[in-house]
């Protein structure tokens, strides 16, 4: 049996991390996640999802701020550990841990060497990609920048947001680790060196990025909203406060960028610098997310055709 020490954070990383529990050929000596945080509107201080998972599988949790120089750090060196299995941590790993086990891989949600970076899944979707997926990759101290060991990928579908497309690529990130893990690490299995001319990066998303920018098309706008379902969500303004829009549907229309062009018992169509979007599902500011009829039959009466998002 291969003993490892898994390292993630998101609900990607527990379905890896489920996988390799589930597997009779690894032993889970620890798991290392990020701190937990306070969320929501009533700052409540919550348990990462790989966090969960191990507790209820009763393993060892560390929770480092930084892993680099902290006692944990030193803590899981000693548990002499074969391999590190990573995916989604959010924190480069020291060169001595590394060096320190026989092998560590990372599962990550793009097909390298395209999206290196904490991104992966937003960009591909905000950039109109046809087809995103995973690459199980070596770990070495540059930022997914690692020999690739397999990867797999999947179409991204026009109904696809950030969240449908983590849950699918988290199980193609599982499946695709358990399928080829016990052939790399008996060596019959040779990583592929990424061609650096074919980089790019995806960083994580900007405050400013969120922004809409109404002079773009409908169809980049939204590749953007859906991009950015459910986090970070991209927003515009509407009578100078912060309007979050989580879905929206390409339509025709012809207007200025932002105007609105139409609103119905059902509808709110807004134009954009080439087409336009029907609105889908909003959150005012100060409001729940809601859809768009029941915006319209609220806070939406007070709006008139020719009125502008984005001022």
């Amino acid at each position: 049996m291969t003993n490892i020490i898994f390292m993630g954070t998101p609900d990607f990383s527990a379905t890896v991390l489920k996988g390799l529990l589930e597997s009779k050929q690894y032993e889970i000596l620890a798991v290392v996640t990020q701190p937990d945080r306070a969320v929501g509107r009533k700052k409540e201080i919550r348990m990462t999802p790989v966090k969960q998972v191990a507790v209820d599988h009763h393993l060892a949790v560390y929770q480092p701020e930084k892993l680099s120089r902290s006692e944990e750090l030193e803590k899981i060196m000693a548990l002499s550990a074969d391999g590190i299995v990573t995916a989604a941590f959010g924190q480069f790993l020291p060169s001595r841990l590394l060096d320190s086990v026989s092998f560590a891989v990372n599962v990550h949600a793009s097909l390298l060497p395209k999206y290196r970076g904490g991104a992966p899944i937003h960009y591909a979707i905000i950039n109109g990609d046809k087809e995103a997926g995973v690459t199980i990759m070596e770990m070495v101290k540059e930022m997914d920048a690692g020999d690739m060991i397999a990867r797999r990928a999947i179409p991204i579908e026009e109904t696809d947001n950030v969240g449908t497309m983590f849950d699918k690529l988290a199980l193609v990130g599982r499946d695709l680790l358990l399928e080829s893990l016990p052939s790399y690490i008996a060596g019959d299995l040779k990583p592929v060196p990424q061609d650096k001319n074919q980089v790019t990066f995806s960083p994580n998303i900007l405050p400013e990025e969120e922004r809409i920018d109404w002079t773009k098309t409908n169809h980049q706008i939204f590749n953007q909203i859906r991009g950015m379902n459910p986090w970070p969500v991209a927003h515009t303004l509407l009578n100078g406060e912060r309007f979050k829009i989580y879905e929206a549907t390409p339509v025709e229309g012809l207007g200025q960028a932002g105007e609105i062009l139409v609103i119905g018992k059902k509808e709110l169509i807004v134009a954009t610098g080439e087409g336009a979007l029907s609105l889908q599902t909003v959150q005012p500011a100060g409001k729940s997310k809601m859809t768009i009829i029941d915006f319209l039959n609220g806070l939406g009466r007070q709006l008139s055709v020719g009125d502008f998002f984005g001022q």
